[in-house]
Order: structure tokens, then C-alpha cells, then sequence
């Protein structure tokens, strides 16, 4: 007499509300639905590229100094370029399960084809890593059914917003989540570029969300660690001396005709001739003596042609030069405080807009 098969326990049930639940699928796209997470949160790839991930997709590389590490193949989606992404403990233990999930009697990862739904072609068959038998029918996980779980798992777990409500997580929020940890815990753009595989590191940095504190923390850091590399007695405390002779700098600085530019600590180079001296800054009220000097200089000069003292008038001439353009500075810079600004003609669209606005 022919042995009966085992008895399959029923999955579906009714809760104590009475409504009736399929705890087998319920099982599956929890599964599924954890899987997805984990994988989505420490790669950032996109669920595209997630579905495409298969049993040939894990690789080993073997480092300069004979290490070997573990490393995910992410197949060409939107760039259409492939790129690698090392997997952590954590994400090995995961691909482990889903691989355990999936193998068939024998073994193996059972080979499905898949439909490409923005190239609208069919896959050559792979072992696909997300799939799952319906009816004792193996097909790929779709990405409707993803988002599904992703839904369903988060109404269960009771997170909720700032406002109260549910919180929703779409496949591309983990992305985004990804490339922020990832640059805040001091990854560098542009290899979190490479990661993400994005052409261009402007839109990797348009994911990344900088909030207010992580900028002042991260800046305060900054702050401290070039305060590490400097020596020590740069940031001892001021005397009252040393505190005196900076005020008294800029007094110094303060002269006849404007102010002098020099930088802390330095003495005058020119033998203080403020005339020629280019880092003179003239006040726009000492024109007037401006004028003087200049008039004073052309009558030196005419003395000194008329009694034949050619290297006086060689040296009076530079002179009368330089004071001559601090003049020229000085009418420019109130001409351009006085002149109009030139606000550009208005084309004839605004001009027929404004007639017909004011005709209505």
C-alpha cells in the first residue's frame, strides 16, 4: 500500500477579529520585505538593480596583500555602468539567507528569466536571488510586490511621523538615507560617488541631506583638529602689552590725507611718502588738500626747471603723478556714487503686458 504524503499545516486562519489571514504569504513578504531593507540600507543601490542581483553577483577579490574580501556586482541600470561594493559581515549574513531561501532540492539557485521594464526585454535566465514559487511556480520578486511589503512592514511597526501619521518609505528613500551616513561619517564625495554609481558628484551631493547641527558639529571639529596641527602658543591669552601694540597699529595707521593699508606688524617701507605710496587709502574728504599738494608740487617744479635742479624735478614729477591719480580715484569713486544705475531697456512683451494691464 502506497504511503500517503506528509500533511501540509494550513496557513490560513482567522484572527481574534475574525478576519481570515494567510500566514504563509504573510511569512514570505515579511521575509522579503527584510531582506530588501537590509540590503538596500548599507549599498544605496537602487530596486532596479536589486531585482537584477543573482547568485553570480557575489564575487571575491583578492587585495595587493593577499586578502580576500567579499564583493557585491551591481549589473548596469541607469548609467549603464557596473560597479562593486564591498559587503560587510552584516550584509553577507543576509545574501546568505536569501541564498538558503531560495535554493531548490538540489542545491542551486534555480534559473529564471526576468522582464526588463525599461529596456522592455527579456532577461536571459539567471539565478536570480529575489524570487519566490507562487502556485509551485518560481518567478522574480517584483518590484510592486517590494513596495508592497515595504508598506506592509512599516504599518505594523507603528512608526509614525512628526505630524502622527504612518510613516512611508519608498525603495529610493534608503538611497538617499545611504549616501547622508555615508558622507557624515567622513566618506569622501567622490567615492561615494563611485558607490552610488552616479556620472556626476553633484547629484550625489543632492542626495545628501546636511542638516544645521551636522554642519556647526562638523565644523567645530574642523576647527579642532587644525587647532591639533598648530603649535600650542598660538592660542595662549593676550598680554595687556601685546594687546596695546595691536590698538596702537591702527592709530598709527590713521594719517593726513585718509588711512594707511600696511598690515599689522609691518613698518612703513616707503619712508612715509603717502603721496606715492600705493597702499595709501584716500578719504574722500581730503581732496581739497590733495589739490593743495598738487599745486604746491607743479610751482616746486617750475622752480626747480628755472634754477636747473633736474633731479629734483625728476623726483618732484613722480610726485605730482601719484597725486595726480588719487585725485583721479577720488573723482571716480563719487561720480560712481552719483551716476544712475542703468537698469537695461524693457523688451516690447513687457512693455504691450503693462499697456494691457493698465487698458484692463
Amino acid at each position: 500500500m502506497a504511503s500517503l504524503p506528509a500533511a501540509v499545516p494550513p496557513t490560513g486562519v482567522r484572527d481574534a477579529a475574525g478576519e481570515r489571514r494567510d500566514l504563509g504569504a504573510e511569512e514570505r513578504r515579511a521575509f522579503w520585505a527584510w531582506a530588501a531593507i537590509e540590503i538596500f540600507r548599507p549599498t544605496g543601490i537602487r530596486i532596479e538593480e536589486l531585482q537584477e542581483l543573482s547568485h553570480h553577483s557575489i564575487i571575491s577579490y583578492r587585495l595587493p596583500g593577499g586578502d580576500v574580501v567579499p564583493l557585491l556586482q551591481i549589473a548596469p541600470s541607469k548609467t549603464d555602468q557596473e560597479r562593486l561594493i564591498l559587503i560587510s559581515p552584516e550584509l553577507a549574513d543576509v545574501l546568505s539567507a536569501v541564498i538558503s531561501r531560495v535554493r531548490d532540492n538540489t542545491g542551486r539557485v534555480p534559473l529564471l528569466p526576468s522582464y526588463d521594464l525599461h529596456e522592455k526585454t527579456w532577461n536571459a535566465p539567471m539565478p536570480l536571488l529575489f524570487q519566490w514559487s507562487i502556485s509551485h511556480e518560481r518567478r522574480p520578486v517584483s518590484g510592486s510586490m517590494i513596495r508592497k511589503a515595504l508598506d506592509e512592514t512599516l504599518r505594523h511597526s507603528g512608526i509614525t511621523d512628526s505630524s502622527g501619521h504612518p510613516l512611508l518609505f519608498q525603495p529610493h528613500d534608503f538611497r538617499r538615507m545611504f549616501i547622508t551616513k555615508a558622507i557624515l561619517n567622513g566618506l569622501p564625495p567622490h567615492i561615494a560617488q563611485v558607490i552610488a554609481g552616479h556620472r556626476n558628484i553633484n547629484t550625489t551631493m543632492g542626495y545628501a541631506a546636511i542638516y544645521p547641527t551636522d554642519a556647526l558639529e562638523a565644523h567645530r571639529a574642523f576647527i579642532a583638529r587644525r587647532r591639533g596641527l598648530r603649535p600650542a602658543e598660538e592660542y595662549r591669552s593676550v598680554t595687556a602689552e601685546e594687546w596695546q601694540k595691536f590698538l596702537s597699529h591702527f592709530e598709527r595707521r590713521k594719517l593726513a590725507l585718509g588711512e594707511c593699508g600696511r598690515p599689522y606688524g609691518t613698518d612703513c617701507i616707503h619712508e612715509h611718502a603717502c603721496v606715492r605710496c600705493p597702499v595709501l587709502i584716500v578719504a574722500a574728504d581730503e581732496k581739497p588738500r590733495l589739490e593743495e599738494i598738487r599745486d604746491n608740487l607743479k610751482d616746486r617744479i617750475a622752480e626747480a626747471e628755472r634754477e636747473g635742479w633736474l633731479g629734483e624735478v625728476e623726483g618732484l614729477s613722480t610726485s605730482l603723478a601719484a597725486a595726480e591719480d588719487k585725485i583721479a580715484q577720488i573723482e571716480a569713486q563719487q561720480e560712481r556714487k552719483q551716476s544712475p544705475v542703468f537698469l537695461g531697456l524693457p523688451s516690447l512683451a513687457k512693455l504691450t503686458a503693462r499697456t494691457s494691464e493698465a487698458t484692463r
